[in-house]
């Protein structure tokens, strides 16, 4: 190989290092910024504002009614519970009426998805719009004071509010369900920590969101995308308006108990990312570079790092390349640079779990790994294969 096509080679295994590098040095940030003590959060007053619980429901009959009974709980005579019971075949709506929510009804087979019913139910609270909105899935439960946490903090910043939302594993649950609840707490707690720690924006997740009226009412929601929150939030903050987290607020929920449940729930949230990275990181990289807006970018870096595995996955494969690459005579720099970025993962991963998993995900469970391993491993051949998720899908809890 000439001289010339040697630096080529080896420049183009370099670039291909540093870019898989930065997803690794954004959660390494990440992870140890939340070790830092934040600043206390202020205590909701007593006069907070007018609210509205908006509440999406498709075939929720079964698990809906303690959703309910703890919003009921924590609202007062001048908030209102709205569920939009959207396509339902069940009795959902009864259930709901009965538990004394405010019901509506939406029917459409061709525009289907958690999008269309949260645009449903905003344009319904229109006619008496409240100050502000917190969304909340039917199937979620809601700690003691995180609707008054959630409707303070949005109205007095102005700002989307998003709680911290967990997910737990079913009792006795198996190895592949432990790794997948402690994946779920560095995404959703410990990532959004580290950035509230540094006085940046977090991405929205679904459920425990809250808005002021006038930020949301002007949102587009009707979308079929698979992963809706991450879309809202971009496009909010791409209109001024970032999100800010609110680990104060808690709100949780289970996975899947059927393993067809559990692969369909992580495929469309994985699936949905990963299209959003190539989608709309870009264009909201350049929004940020041409406004100079360190917070936007912050929220675009964040949201560049893929999934856990996937990332593990894209760095053993360029550590392999870039390692056959200097064995073959080609510069060791790249080389270098992917050790070193699987260094800054691992270390990044066991601070986190040293920190904030190691009770969903206990030691002597780290023995036993390799079937999720094999489990991920299969879900992304059928992806590459071409079984992939186009529309958005009830979870199956059954």
């Amino acid at each position: 190989m000439s001289v010339v096509a040697t630096a080529f080679v080896s420049g183009a295994l370099g670039a291909l290092a540093l870019l898989v590098s930065i997803p690794v040095v954004v959660l390494l940030i990440e992870v140890l910024a939340a070790l830092r003590k934040g600043n206390p959060e202020r205590q909701p007053n007593s006069n907070r504002p007018p609210l509205a619980v908006l509440v999406p429901a498709h075939n929720e009959s079964v698990s809906i009614l303690p959703t309910l009974a703890d919003i009921l709980a924590e609202i007062g005579p001048r908030d209102r519970l709205l569920v939009v019971a959207d396509n339902c075949s069940d009795d959902t709506a009864e259930v709901a009426r009965s538990a004394g929510a405010e019901v509506i009804e939406r029917r459409d087979d061709e525009n289907r998805g958690k999008g269309h019913a949260l645009d449903y139910g905003i344009r319904h609270l229109s006619g008496a719009a409240p100050e502000v909105v917190i969304i909340v899935d039917a199937d979620c439960r809601l700690e003691k004071g995180a609707i008054d946490t959630l409707a303070e903090r949005a109205s007095s910043t102005g700002r989307p509010i998003q709680a911290l939302y967990l997910m737990h594993a079913p009792d006795d649950s198996s190895v592949n369900e432990q790794v997948s609840e402690f994946t779920w707490r560095l995404k959703n707690w410990v990532r959004p920590l580290g950035l509230a720690n540094l006085g940046l924006p977090c991405q929205l997740v679904g459920t425990g969101m809250a808005f002021p009226w006038s930020t949301l009412s002007a949102a587009n929601l009707a979308t079929g995308a698979l992963t809706e929150d991450l879309k809202l939030g971009l496009d909010l903050a791409l209109k001024g308006h970032l999100p800010l987290f609110c680990p104060s607020a808690v709100v949780t929920s289970t996975f899947a108990s059927s393993s067809h449940g559990r692969n369909t729930q992580q495929q469309r949230w994985e699936q949905g990312h990963r299209e959003l990275i190539f989608s709309t990181v870009p264009r909201v990289l350049s929004s940020a570079f041409a406004s100079r807006d360190l917070r936007l970018m912050a929220m675009a870096l964040d949201l560049a790092v893929p999934p856990i595995f996937l990332l593990v996955l894209l760095l053993s494969v360029v550590f392999a390349i870039t390692a056959a690459g200097a064995a073959l005579g080609l510069s060791p720099v790249p080389f270098y640079i992917s050790g070193s970025a699987i260094a800054a993962l691992a270390l990044s991963i066991v601070i986190a779990w040293a920190r904030y998993g190691r009770d969903a995900l206990p030691p002597r469970s780290l023995l036993s790994i390799v079937p999720y391993v094999y489990s991920k491993l299969v879900q992304y051949v059928r992806i590459l294969a071409g079984n992939r998720a186009t529309t958005w899908v009830r979870t199956d809890r059954s």
